[in-house]
């Protein structure tokens, strides 16, 4: 499905814009972004094209916004750049092999497992670095491939896993590990998008309009952080987590009968 109508726009910008917001500030905006484009008809890597093409937009703009106000530990998030590009590269590739119904099985599986996650981490506390100093760079690149392949795959939670593995494994600072990871995601969406945009897997149509939203979203959330921090989003990030949860499974159970029954 590639036809564009005013409903596509309708359903997608707001969305977009929302998820531009809550990625800026606690990660995990692309699960309400992607599912955006599933809603609107797209198939899964058409909808994982256009959607890296909008969120690398808008995370640009939050990186800069991090950046400026000191919050990126360069050296750590430079190392796990280095293995997110070619990891979301090759998760992207896999991406455009494998059948449809599984990639969104795979989102709907990250839906509940992030959840969980923001769930047990309330506070995002900074804690002792479980890698120590002289592991620390290492750590931060295996960390980087492992979460871009990901990111290139399914994609929605690459920020907030990003945080998570900043705060628990190497203890970073709750702000400043999400800046460090929005630099990190940044090359994850990279990487992706080079092969999604050489795969024919990007709908410009509707990114370019999209990416203005998440532009928009991505710099009013940052803004906030910065001045707030992150701890306010929660609810609204496992409500909306919830409901679309719901509307991805309503949206499977046709394409999940006939494997079932096969």
């Amino acid at each position: 499905m590639n036809e564009i109508t005013l409903w596509t726009y309708l359903i997608v910008c707001p969305l977009v814009f929302l998820g531009g917001f809550v990625d800026s500030i606690a990660g995990g905006g692309g699960l309400i972004t992607l599912p955006a484009y599933y809603i609107a008809g797209l198939p899964p890597a058409l909808a994982g094209g256009t959607n890296k093409l909008s969120a690398m937009s808008g995370t640009a703009m939050a990186t800069a916004r991090y950046a400026a106000a000191g919050k990126i530990d360069w050296p750590k998030g430079i190392a796990a750049l280095l293995g997110s590009v070619p990891g979301s590269a090759l998760g992207a590739w896999l991406l455009t092999l494998i059948p449809g119904v599984y990639v969104r099985l795979g989102l709907i599986l990250a839906l509940p497992l992030v959840a969980v996650l923001v769930l047990k981490n309330k506070d995002l506390s900074t804690r002792a670095s479980l890698a120590g100093e002289k592991w620390s760079l290492p750590v931060c690149f295996l960390i980087g491939l492992s979460i871009g392949v990901y990111d290139g795959l399914v994609g929605p939670g690459t920020g907030t896993f990003l945080i998570l593995a900043y705060v628990m494994f190497l203890g970073e600072e709750a702000l400043t590990a999400s800046g460090t990871a929005k630099l990190v995601n940044l090359g994850s969406n990279f990487g992706a998008l080079i092969t999604l945009i050489t795969t024919g897997n990007v709908l410009y149509a509707l990114a370019l309009p999209a990416a203005a939203c998440g532009i928009a979203g991505n710099l009013a959330g940052s803004n906030l952080a910065i001045k707030k921090g992150a701890h306010f989003i929660r609810k609204l990030l496992l409500i909306v987590l919830a409901l679309l949860l719901i509307k991805l499974l309503i949206d499977l159970l046709p394409e999940i009968k006939p494997l079932l029954n096969s």
